[in-house]
């Protein structure tokens, strides 16, 4: 709930960033940010010896799971605070990020972390012949109970 009201703070001093003639970035809010980048050291050393291409198997909850986990959520949460930004401070988080190379590093991570088959084995009340479900045919719920 808080992410989407943060951005009206760097709106504010958004005038205060002049016609400089180097590229502009801003960073998102400095704590994600400082979490962002010790979750990717963690995960890069999960993953080191996995090839694009292949995927990992992280059994529910581990270590790693939970380490996994955390990292997506913190990207849920930077995608919200994105989402409630202007386009102005979109372009210069966005250069944030991609000087930080973090929005490379997501893709790679999420390429090697993707199931191969991602059927839904979830309860499903239809005729198990019909189309197949998968994750991304299906809504998925994280409540946590």
């Amino acid at each position: 709930r808080l992410m989407p009201e943060l951005p009206k703070f760097d709106d504010e001093d958004l005038k205060s960033y002049g016609d400089e003639e180097e590229e502009l970035a801003l960073s998102p809010p400095a704590a994600l940010m400082s979490i962002l980048a010790t979750q990717e050291l963690l995960l890069e050393n999960i993953l080191e010896c996995i090839p694009v291409g292949e995927f990992a198997v992280i059994q529910p909850l581990s270590d790693e799971f939970c380490l996994v986990l955390g990292y997506l959520l913190t990207w849920k949460l930077i995608l919200a605070f994105f989402k409630a930004a202007s386009s102005q401070l979109r372009v210069l988080y966005s250069q944030y990020l991609r000087r930080t190379k973090s929005l490379n590093k997501l893709l790679y991570h999420l390429f090697r972390l993707m199931p191969e088959n991602p059927v839904f084995s979830g309860p499903t009340s239809e005729v198990p012949n019909k189309d197949t479900k998968t994750f991304f045919t299906e809504e998925l719920h994280l409540d946590v109970k």
